[in-house]
């Protein structure tokens, strides 16, 4: 099971994606009710542009979430993609040169990952790698799918139709990032954890990050930004989690000391900055 990266282009492609013009306030709004019109007709529902921006601009996140994956039409994609990149560029990107790393080429940053212009990111996805369906979650997957745009998750159910299987826990795959700041993002299933973990969950877990590494590597990227694996619904205890995570990074890059790929932690929670801080500090 499992494409290989050569499949993986031929299947979704992994050309660098074009990035258009921003949009002042009034090509934001047009912009916005396009996506809305086009949302709600795909439902059979007529659009009623009443509601401020705000609320317009939500609704277009919710549907989408809601949304299977089917393409989009060009005229579509163009007003999703003008957005989408004006609001990326809103949110102040930060460079790859901006983060700092230690003598290993790792490094910690705080902060929201979709800000990143890393080469990769990491998402930690479900089985299907569809993303979430539940309307503005504030779930990481969700959150990369919603604001990368909808070509994301047609990408990741053509992955899964072309190798014939959910993905596995531990694996992972690459897609283009479309309107984030990285130029792709990688997708992995960490293991979903019930009462404690086990030694499988562990071994999965280091595996999340090892296959990324790998990908990440053979893709050529120079700098990846990993988020805290399992740690959110999957429930994986964080303090733990981030022990694999470095210990399998500190490993994989003293395996390859040619290999000059930064790679950072990145986190959201104070409490999850703290436990890496307490960490990375001995490395």
């Amino acid at each position: 099971m499992g494409l290989t990266l050569e499949q993986t282009e031929r299947t979704v492609g992994l050309s660098p994606y074009p990035r258009p013009e921003l949009l002042d306030e009034a090509g934001k709004i047009a912009a916005c009710d396009e996506l809305l019109r086009f949302l709600l007709r795909e439902q059979g529902l007529i659009a009623a542009f009443s509601a401020t921006y705000e609320r317009k601009r939500k609704l277009v996140r919710s549907y989408m979430n809601q949304r299977m994956a089917h393409p989009v039409p060009p005229d579509v994609l163009a007003a999703q993609d003008a957005l989408f990149w004006t609001e990326s560029v809103e949110r102040n990107i930060v460079g790859a040169e901006e983060l700092s790393v230690n003598a290993l080429g790792i490094g910690l940053w705080e902060g929201d990952i979709t800000r990143l212009a890393t080469d990769g990111i990491v998402n930690a996805a479900k089985k299907s790698l569809l993303g979430c369906f539940l309307p503005e979650h504030n779930c990481i997957d969700n959150v990369i799918h919603s604001f990368a745009g909808m070509q994301l998750r047609d990408d990741c159910a053509k992955l899964v139709a072309a190798q014939g299987a959910e993905e596995a826990c531990g694996e992972a795959k690459i897609t283009r990032a479309y309107n984030l700041p990285s130029r792709y993002v990688l997708h992995t299933v960490g293991p979903m954890v019930g009462r404690e973990a086990t030694e499988e969950d562990r071994a999965q877990l280091r595996s999340s990050y090892v296959s990324c590494l790998n990908l990440a590597e053979e893709a050529g990227l120079t700098s990846i930004a990993f988020c805290c694996i399992s740690t959110g619904v999957f429930n994986f205890p964080h303090a733990e989690a981030a022990e694999i995570a470095t210990g399998a990074v500190i490993n994989w890059k003293m395996r390859r000391p040619e290999n000059k790929m930064k790679v950072i932690f990145n986190t959201y929670l104070p409490e999850d900055t703290e436990i890496y801080n307490n960490i990375l500090k001995f490395v």
